[in-house]
């Protein structure tokens, strides 16, 4: 049997949990986790390795988790090593370049904001089996994301909405991913951002095929499938017009 199903079950698991702002400082303690997920970096499914990806980038939301994660023995050079590799995916080589940015300027004067954080009353519990059933991540692709001002006016906009987890930006792509409520539908993110007026968003969604499309695009096709044959629409429109 395969260990590939188990290290993307994993590495799904330590991303959710990591998705979660109360799990983030737990995480980076743990002496296995960050290890295990500087070799998700260098597996070779592509699916583990942007993962894990996200995984870093939820924990680098923590200011504190920062030096840590730049710190950690194997990290940035794993990193680099993404960002290099000829057959990684654009937005998976973006995503590890923005998170070396982020590490590798870690230690200075950070103007980003603050991590966003939803219900910080909340204790934090942390273990492979406390990722939340009744969440869901939602991918937005925002045009007029374009610099930190907006990216401010997102995050305002975002808080407000009751049912939102945990966020994070990826800037270079003009993405944000959310972590919501099963139940919170991702119209109710796209309405709060087209309130700030300068931005607006729409659900990235994957085809059958693996390929993006938006909201818009998953809509059409969606409407295609459920119209019955070509054939039986020509016959029940030859039928009303005689």
């Amino acid at each position: 049997m395969s260990a590939e199903p188990d290290a993307l079950t994993v590495v799904h698991q330590l991303r959710d949990l990591a998705a979660d702002p109360m799990n983030r400082r737990a995480i980076v303690q743990d002496q296995g986790c960050l290890p295990g997920l500087i070799l998700f970096l260098d597996h070779p499914n592509p699916q583990v390795v942007y993962s894990a990806l996200l995984a870093i980038r939820y924990l680098a939301e923590c200011r504190p988790n920062r030096e840590k994660l730049k710190g950690e023995l194997g990290m940035m050079l794993s990193l680099q090593n993404v960002v290099q590799k000829s057959t990684t995916p654009g937005e998976t080589k973006l995503l590890a370049s923005e998170i070396y940015e982020l590490l590798q300027a870690s230690g200075g004067t950070d103007s980003e904001p603050a991590e966003e954080t939803v219900g910080s009353h909340r204790k934090a519990q942390f273990f492979l089996g406390s990722s939340n059933k009744r969440a869901k991540t939602v991918i937005l692709h925002i045009d007029g994301l374009d610099d930190s001002s907006r990216r401010g006016l997102c995050e305002e906009a975002l808080l407000k909405i009751r049912g939102v987890i945990s966020f994070t930006f990826q800037m270079a792509v003009k993405r944000c991913i959310v972590r919501v409520r099963s139940d919170l539908r991702a119209e109710a993110l796209a309405s709060a951002i087209a309130s700030t007026q300068v931005m607006k968003a729409q659900q990235v969604v994957k085809g059958e095929n693996g390929d993006e499309l938006d909201a818009r695009t998953a809509q059409q096709v969606a409407s295609l499938l459920d119209q019955p044959p070509a054939h039986d629409r020509y016959e029940a429109l030859k039928a009303a017009l005689t």
